[in-house]
């Protein structure tokens, strides 16, 4: 009989406890039993996050780059160039909603995180390790808090530069002609300035998460 590896019995765990009620709580008092506290467990999101606003950063420069493109067309297949932006733009939004997902995430463990560190500053009976582990709670959750701040303020600059890309993308559906494009060039300096904008805000949030995880691996 072949024996069931460790990795094994925790997914069929957490499959068990989401199937049961499908709450989180449930989710991270099973991942608890088996070693993975909610610390870890953040600093993992964390990463994640970090990782998804650098690739969501290259995807919005890769459409820019398809529009520019466009817009400086000088020959070759039209069509051929269209539904390679069309693509870029598909992409950007699947990042933009990958993005919010991970955000999301770190948001539900970070507070769980924090409601459990709360709890437990009660338990103490010494004082000193009391006031020194409230002291640590507050200077975690305030460079937590510039973590959140920063990555919101980058998922809100998403949005104006997907419209803009989604409506570059409708206009030129129906007109893929010379005329057309040559009407946008107006539209290229704006969409780069708020890709640039966007992408400013990306690697502050980057800056902010590499941050919070080198401060937590030394706080542990």
């Amino acid at each position: 009989m072949r024996k069931v590896s460790g990795r094994c019995l925790l997914f069929a765990a957490i499959a068990a406890a989401i199937s049961a009620g499908g709450c989180q709580s449930v989710y991270y008092n099973t991942m608890e039993k088996f070693g993975y506290q909610k610390r870890e467990i953040l600093v993992n999101r964390v990463k994640d996050a970090r990782d998804e606003n650098q690739k969501t950063a290259e995807q919005f420069n890769s459409a820019l780059a398809q529009f520019s493109q466009i817009v400086n067309f000088d020959g070759g297949d039209l069509e051929e160039k269209y539904e390679q932006l069309s693509s870029e733009y598909e992409r950007c939004k699947v990042s933009a909603e990958a993005v919010r997902n991970r955000i999301d995430a770190v948001e539900d463990v970070g507070a769980a995180l924090f409601d459990e560190w709360e709890a437990e500053l009660e338990q103490y009976t010494n004082a000193k390790l009391r006031n020194d582990s409230q002291q640590k709670l507050v200077q975690t959750r305030r460079q937590y808090d510039r973590l959140i701040g920063s990555m919101r303020r980058a998922e809100s600059k998403i949005a104006p530069v997907l419209s803009a890309f989604r409506d570059q993308v409708l206009y030129l559906k129906h007109n893929l002609n010379a005329r057309a494009i040559a009407s946008l060039q107006t539209e290229l300096v704006s969409i780069e300035n708020n890709v640039a904008s966007l992408v400013r805000e990306m690697q502050k949030a980057i800056y902010e998460a590499d941050g919070f995880i080198k401060a937590m691996g030394e706080a542990t």
